[in-house]
């Protein structure tokens, strides 16, 4: 099989210690779009026929054999390394060894370019898609717990000091509505990005009638992107915006990680993590450790960083830039992050158990200010001075009680 660069001209020298700095681990990402990249490239092809620029037993010879090389790189007989350039010199490859000339003609209509942008695009669309599910599960498990501990009082705390009565359907119920706010926001995304930019090339078009209507339908996007320089102005940003997601799907996830971490001290003895969500200590033998909890709290700033990393990367000007390639790696290490989260949450809620005594005992009379200061103003009194009389009837009690 010939892994010569696609761009590869007679007279060309090829630097190979250039060409490892330039592809750096690309090929190896790939992997992650790979089936996307035939996905598209059976749709380019079917295009293709349909304004007779490729005959249609060869666009079914071509299909043929990109599903075969789909179901290879599943089962693991064909292994998308550093041979290659990147998954797309790989496809072509392929297509050449098996079918001869006619694996040459696939890139007839269109660039590497916009080949790895409509990629990318079905990768990110289908991980929102995951996104929606995983945050509606946890969704539904906090959603769960509150209704089961409906009512079960719970201190609410500002500033990490006890302020007010609360319970723990409150609680659960926060995040509950959090999770559904970010499969909201998960959908909002998919149907913004939701664009196919396959037959823009390398930003400027390419002088053929593409069906691009027709293979935007058959890939499954609502529409197509119609302006090829913004395919590619949109690089980078795209990606932003779907690891915003991410980024507020694990503010949730580092909240209620916070809480676990916090609630499970002697100190609070609130809850307790399910045994799996724990480890012990290698010289303590009295720890138990919310590692679980700890390490989900921490995963948000995966997702940070990658955003960080792409907001570095896209300042460029108009036109495809090679920086663009170096997006390809914070998104996907930010939507892995995301999606390793996320799934852990309903198995961590599901398992915890609730010390409810413990929750009520945290109660203490002071606690009942507010609602005292409430009452009196609404009977009549200002507010500032209900405020004060409370004040000073709690201060009383707590005397009283000592």
């Amino acid at each position: 099989m010939s892994t010569t660069p696609l761009w590869h001209k007679e007279g060309t020298t090829i630097d190979e210690a250039a060409m490892a700095f330039m592809s750096k681990d690309d090929v190896f990402l790939d992997r992650h779009l790979f089936r996307y990249d035939i996905r598209a490239t059976e749709a380019h092809v079917r295009g293709l026929g349909r304004i007779d620029l490729m005959e249609d037993a060869d666009v079914e010879r071509v299909a043929e054999a990109l599903h075969d090389l789909d179901a290879r790189f599943q089962s693991g007989a064909f292994v998308l390394d550093d041979r290659f350039e990147d998954g797309h010199s790989a496809i072509e490859a392929d297509l050449t060894e098996h079918l001869g000339e006619l694996g040459k003609r696939i890139h007839l209509g269109r660039s590497r370019n916009d080949q790895v942008a409509v990629a990318l695009r079905l990768f990110m669309l289908d991980h929102l898609r995951e996104v929606r599910t995983l945050a509606t599960d946890a969704q539904q498990t906090a959603e769960y717990l509150a209704k089961t501990h409906a009512g079960t009082p719970m201190p609410g705390y500002t500033h990490l000091q006890r302020a007010m009565p609360s319970s723990v359907d409150l609680w659960m119920g926060s995040f509950a509505e959090g999770f559904r706010d970010v499969a909201h926001l998960a959908k909002l995304t998919g149907e913004w990005i939701d664009s196919s930019p396959l037959g823009t090339a390398a930003g400027y078009g390419v002088p053929l009638p593409l069906d691009r209507e027709g293979v935007a339908q058959e890939l499954g996007f609502d529409r197509v992107q119609e302006n090829p320089m913004q395919v590619q102005a949109a690089r980078g940003r795209y990606e932003f915006q779907v690891l915003s997601v991410g980024w507020q799907a694990l503010q949730e996830v580092r909240r209620l990680a916070w809480d676990l971490v916090l609630f499970s001290t002697q100190e609070f003895a609130f809850v307790t993590l399910g045994p799996g969500h724990r480890t012990g200590s290698s010289i303590m033998p009295n720890k138990h450790n919310p590692d679980m909890a700890e390490l989900l709290r921490g995963q948000h700033a995966i997702v940070g960083g990658a955003m960080a990393e792409l907001m570095q990367v896209i300042a460029l000007p108009s036109g495809y830039q090679r920086d663009l390639q170096l997006t390809k790696s914070a998104l996907i290490r930010g939507t892995l992050a995301t999606v390793d989260g996320l799934r852990q949450i309903p198995n961590v809620l599901a398992e915890m158990t609730l010390n409810t005594e413990a929750m009520a005992e945290a109660i203490e009379p002071a606690m009942h200010m507010t609602e005292k200061a409430v009452q009196l103003a609404a009977e009549g009194m200002s507010f500032r001075e209900a405020y004060r009389v409370a004040a000073g009837t709690s201060t009383e009690t707590s005397l009283r009680n000592q």
